[in-house]
């Protein structure tokens, strides 16, 4: 979604944030960037390490450790070099190359919201992820018939052996 790249733009360009390689965005932009939901008030980020020492030498006072995962707050961002100590090329992977930063792709957005699932709000997004996949990528032919069988799924639990269909 182009507003959301927009508004990262404008914030780093606000806050004068430079990297040596793109970083990727994260969170609750990337849920945005992908219609799951609004974000809030803070942009996260995965960089390189050597762009995060960098960062990490120019705000000292904003470094935070989250059981290994090092990352620097300034301003609205949380930028981290490592996320459950998953690095930047973890996340590189399909990411989606947006000019001023690449977007984590949804596969690895699930995977992070799976990993820290005992989160309620991570929860939902999950929840919110599962209804996205399945608008996205249900196949319509498939539900069809599967609704002509209706009657026998609710009457054996779901599951049907030997296409002996109780549908009548």
């Amino acid at each position: 979604m182009p507003e959301v790249i927009d508004k990262l733009r404008a914030q780093m360009t606000a806050h004068h944030l430079c990297f040596a390689q793109k970083p990727i965005l994260i969170g609750g932009m990337a849920m945005e960037y992908y219609g799951l939901r609004k974000a809030g008030a803070d942009i996260d980020l995965i960089v390189t390490d050597g762009d995060y020492h960098s960062l990490a030498a120019q705000n000292p006072d904003g470094r935070k450790d989250i059981w290994g995962d090092l990352g620097v707050v300034t301003g609205p961002f949380e930028i981290w070099r490592c996320i459950m100590l998953l690095d930047y090329d973890f996340f590189a992977k399909e990411a989606i190359d947006e000019d001023i930063a690449c977007v984590v792709s949804l596969d690895r957005l699930l995977l992070m919201r799976v990993l820290a699932m005992d989160v309620p709000k991570y929860r939902e997004d999950l929840k919110l992820m599962k209804d996205y996949y399945f608008r996205a990528f249900h196949n319509r032919s498939f539900e069809e018939e599967a609704e002509k069988h209706v009657k026998s799924y609710q009457k054996t639990g779901g599951t049907v052996w030997g296409g002996k269909y109780e549908d009548d």
